[in-house]
């Protein structure tokens, strides 16, 4: 059965962006959010090495001062922050598609040059470039999904592809792992992780040169022969029968425009949205990163403390697909306050206990939630920005994150080693509740609203 041949919501004479939000749900659609969703496997697959040289940095003979230690774990963060709003700005110039092949080739180089680094300052260097790219990829995916993706599904779609980030923190911690230690570098076993990162970093880059670009985009940037042309491989696919069910039974969408809002209601957006990226990164990011020291500062060995987090990044990827059946019927707001709080409680349980079978628990648990609130962050934005400023827009939200997780170890790292880990967690609550007093001020979110 072919795509939108003959659907009477797509009107020939209707702009671009109107019979893109109208179309069924295609092979190509999906396509485009599975590729998306592995490149941010890729990128956190990369992310979550900051776990693992925690780990490894963290216990002798490897262990490393305290300041050393927050420099190459916070590194990745300063990079990202120059990276993501300036790969932001080229990919609202140049193209969502070709931004992305480019990151994807710059995370490759990077990663192969930080595997064969000589020494610690090296790999900390080549852990700053490496995250340009890996602050960059996130948002220009993201863009390039809600461009693309039919309103009535955005969210199920859009959870489905970032579900798939779930599975590269497993993914590094279970590779590096499983290398014997007679192998070369065996005993540097996170090199070997890097080299798979630099090799899949290639082979995404190629899976997205297949792709369209985005029609939305090309008609904001004035090209309307190539936005036709790259619609109509949408139009044309063939159709995923009960997502394109599902669309075709629902009302139609309600077309918002950031340019016909009040100011004041649009600074506040801006100002809400931009201070939940701010506050996200202590527990998204920053408190899993230290998970591994964690472990060690509790006396698991390295190998024990490796099998815990590998085992504990298994839950998110079940628990977010199934998440994704329902997003679409809860409000954005009222899922980052639950997933906050629940955050609150798990992390609190972590690290108070010293049973392996409820630190696993505990772990999953946090993974899980700070995984669906940075996923339901991520679409609540990314809902509200128009097309021409979409990725530069969501870059700028991510450079603020960035800035907040390049911050954040030099703080806890210092105070989990000479306080413990309840009071470095005490921080990062202190964030989460902050964040549901913003989120109380924010405004309400967007499904099933068609994006311009």
């Amino acid at each position: 059965m072919d795509g939108a041949t003959g659907q009477d919501a797509v009107s020939a004479g209707a702009p671009v962006a109107q019979r893109l939000d109208n179309l069924p749900v295609t092979r190509l659609h999906v396509a485009v959010v599975a590729a998306c969703g592995i490149g941010l496997a890729l990128d956190t697959f990369e992310i979550s090495f900051g776990s693992i040289l925690a780990a490894f940095f963290s216990t002798p003979p490897q262990r490393l001062p305290s300041v050393q230690l927050s420099t190459l774990l916070g590194a990745v963060y300063v990079g990202a922050v120059v990276g993501a709003p300036l790969v932001g700005w080229v990919a609202d110039r140049w193209g969502r598609r070709n931004a992305l092949i480019g990151v994807l080739l710059w995370i490759a180089i990077m990663s192969m040059a930080a595997a064969f680094s000589e020494s610690v300052l090296t790999l900390t260097v080549f852990r700053a470039l490496a995250g340009i790219a890996l602050g960059a990829y996130p948002p220009i995916a993201i863009s390039y999904m809600a461009d693309v993706v039919p309103p009535r599904s955005r969210g199920m779609l859009m959870f489905g592809g970032l579900s798939l980030a779930t599975l590269g923190p497993p993914a590094a911690v279970f590779l590096v792992r499983s290398v014997p230690p007679a192998m070369p570098w065996g005993s540097e076993a996170w090199r070997w992780g890097l080299l798979a990162g630099a090799c899949g970093g290639v082979v995404i880059a190629a899976l997205f040169a297949c792709l369209p670009e985005s029609p939305r985009w090309l008609a904001a940037r004035g090209k309307p022969s190539d936005a036709d042309a790259m619609f109509r491989r949408f139009e044309f696919s063939r159709l995923m029968t009960r997502l394109a069910f599902r669309a075709n039974g629902s009302q139609a969408v309600t077309v918002h425009s950031l340019g016909v809002e009040k100011h004041t209601r649009q600074a506040r957006h801006w100002v809400c949205v931009g201070g939940l990226f701010v506050l996200s990164p202590w527990s998204t990011a920053t408190f899993p990163v230290l998970v591994g020291a964690v472990l060690g500062q509790k006396g698991f060995n390295l190998s024990d403390t490796l099998l815990y987090l590998g085992l504990g990044t298994l839950g998110p990827f079940v628990g977010t697909l199934l998440t994704a059946t329902v997003v679409d019927r809860i409000e954005r707001r009222l899922t980052l306050a639950a997933c906050a709080l629940a955050m609150v409680a798990a992390g609190f349980g972590f690290v108070a206990s010293k049973n392996p079978v409820f630190l696993v628990g505990a772990i999953a648990v946090f993974n899980l939630f700070a995984s669906l609130y940075l996923q339901s962050l991520n679409v609540y934005g990314a809902e509200y920005f128009s097309t021409e400023r979409r990725a530069s827009a969501m870059s700028a939200a991510w450079a603020l994150n960035r800035i907040g997780a390049a911050l954040s170890p030099l703080l806890l790292v210092p105070m989990l080693r000479e306080a413990g880990p309840v009071p470095m967690f005490a921080v990062t609550a202190a964030t989460l509740l902050t964040s549901v007093v913003v989120l109380a001020f924010a405004p309400a979110g967007r499904q099933r609203s068609a994006i311009r």
